[in-house]
């Protein structure tokens, strides 16, 4: 499963979203402005912007489409 960690008026998590539906790619998505208690875990992973796209191996941040294109 793929976790998307997103933020509300972020320009980058739509984006990826978009490519994540459009390449019918399942993901939970996790609103780090509704769900503030999850952002130290994307600070432990390394991160500290928005969106972070977790898999059960890996984990990158921002809009990267050749990196989407391995999860379809």
């Amino acid at each position: 499963m793929v976790t998307i960690y997103s933020k509300n008026n972020c320009v980058q998590c739509k984006m990826t979203k978009r490519f994540l539906d459009t390449n019918h790619v399942e993901y939970r998505e996790i609103n780090l402005d509704e769900q503030p208690e999850y952002i130290e875990h994307v600070k432990n992973l390394g991160f500290n912007a928005a969106p972070v796209i977790q898999t059960a191996t890996d984990a990158f941040s921002g809009f990267q489409p050749n990196r989407l294109k391995q999860l379809s």
